[in-house]
């Protein structure tokens, strides 16, 4: 493995493929690749690993586990004769601990992974496109007939009067103070904004989310509804149809004004969380030089195949602005460097995608939702199933959520499977796989299930759409 400091030459700058970013995506498409013969350079800024390992989806549910146990002793008392407590007792301790295993996993899924690659060279430093379809590192050229670009996203900064003399945090930051806030106004609804929202309230911090459109707006309503009541249940302050007037500091603080219902309203709190939304990293790459088409929100444009609009030029990723998942963006890398390799035969399959969020109720969902499923024209019925019908949830005297199955009404076809419960994200992919192979609804009521388990409850919704399942003995089938 070669590096940044590989002599020049044109040999050393050219490649079969040239990869820009070095996170979950780029590492896909790179391994993929070298695994096919190919010479690979993969061009990396700033801390490699990229977005999930560093500052996404480890570090975010390393704390959600521990602050789990907070809220496991809590609920304790649900149990007749069962008493329990437990305290954050050194927030430091608890962010060290979860940047060691931040660091841990990026060595070796990352870091110790590329001296088993030879075809890969790693070069860091900041890639830009010229007009030839070359790519500039610093004052070095590389060449590459394909390129694939996997730069990831950062956190949307909103346009908003006083934000830019306010210490706000994103969600990097947030998980990195020094010391537990009191208190925490979290802007944005969307799943970053519900995952840190809890973490911080279960922690201790008194916690506000203000959103223009509520709780996951883009999840089945009676999702987003049962979310939004679990988390006022655990004192979590949710104010939704805010329009943002202005920020200003206050003391030690920041306040928020806004109108809400007509009213203005003065939102105060220690600190500040900004989770509306990421936007592409693609402002350093000149894909205007190149000729690369991008949307209005800066994602480049890319057809099934994962082509953007210049001829050799694949992108995968979060920077396509579009299925913001690790899995999705190493599934489109993969696919991206066999086209850019072999062809392009290969297309990319959002269809049966699940979903998760790691709330608490988990959200997961994969497929259509109602509303979808209507503008696809079909003919749609629905089933909701509350938790009070899953013996599991009873059991664990919990029925916090709703399971909802979506179907084509004629056909019994399955369409989309939407999950809110306790241990929601591990029964997702039982769903994915029903729609995966076409299954009716009537096809996932007849099969067998375990009991007690909260995946049971996808037969039990199944059979909803024609049965009262209250009226059903436990395991009648």
């Amino acid at each position: 493995m070669s590096n940044c400091c590989t002599p020049h030459s044109t040999d050393a700058d050219t490649f079969d493929l040239a990869v820009i970013g070095a996170g979950s995506a780029g590492f896909s498409a790179a391994i993929t690749a070298a695994e096919d013969g190919a010479r690979v350079a993969l061009i990396g800024y700033g801390t490699i690993g990229g977005t999930c390992v560093n500052v996404g989806c480890v570090p975010s549910k390393a704390m959600i586990r521990a602050v789990e146990t907070l809220h496991s002793a809590k609920g304790a008392a649900r149990f007749e004769g069962v008493e329990a407590t437990a305290q954050v007792t050194d927030w430091p301790a608890m962010v060290a601990q979860k940047q060691a295993l931040v660091d841990e996993l990026r060595a070796a899924k990352y870091i110790d992974v590329l001296p088993n690659y030879e075809g890969v060279t790693y070069i860091e430093g900041q890639a830009r496109f010229t007009a030839d379809g070359a790519l500039m590192v610093g004052d070095r050229t590389i060449r590459a007939p394909k390129v694939i670009v996997a730069t990831g996203s950062s956190p949307h900064i909103p346009d908003i009067p006083g934000l830019d003399d306010v210490d706000w945090l994103d969600s990097t930051s947030a998980l990195e103070l020094p010391q537990l806030p009191k208190s925490l106004v979290v802007m944005g609804g969307g799943y970053i904004g519900v995952e840190i929202a809890q973490i911080f309230a279960r922690a201790g911090a008194q916690v506000t989310i203000v959103t223009r459109r509520g709780l996951l707006p883009e999840a089945e309503p009676e999702v987003s509804d049962a979310l939004t009541k679990a988390f006022s249940d655990e004192g979590i302050k949710v104010m939704d149809g805010l329009s943002y007037d202005r920020f200003e500091t206050s003391g030690d603080g920041v306040v928020l004004h806004a109108t809400h219902n007509g009213a203005t309203v003065r939102i105060e709190a220690e600190k500040l969380l900004l989770a509306t939304g990421r936007v592409p990293n693609t402002g350093s790459l000149a894909l205007d030089v190149a000729g690369i088409d991008t949307n209005a929100r800066g994602g480049i444009i890319v057809d099934p195949q994962m082509r953007s609009s210049r001829d050799g030029v694949y992108a995968t990723g979060d920077v396509t602005g579009t299925d913001q998942f690790v899995y999705m963006a190493a599934y489109g890398a993969k696919l991206a460097a066999k086209n850019a390799m072999n062809g392009n035969a290969l297309s990319y399959d959002n269809s049966v995608m699940p979903a998760v969020v790691f709330s608490d109720p988990q959200v997961a969902s994969v497929g259509l939702t109602e509303a979808q499923a209507r503008s696809a024209g079909h003919d749609v019925a629905t089933s909701v199933l509350g938790l009070e019908h899953v013996p599991r949830a009873l059991a664990a005297r919990d029925t916090r959520g709703v399971i909802k199955l979506v179907a084509d009404k004629n056909s019994k076809k399955l369409l989309g499977a939407h999950i809110i419960a306790p241990e929601g994200a591990d029964s997702i992919q039982t769903a994915a796989m029903a729609l995966k192979m076409g299954m009716t609804y009537d096809d996932l009521g007849a099969m067998i299930f375990p009991y007690l388990t909260t995946v049971e409850g996808l037969k039990l919704a199944a059979q909803t759409f024609e049965k009262d399942v209250a009226k059903l003995s436990c395991c009648a089938g």
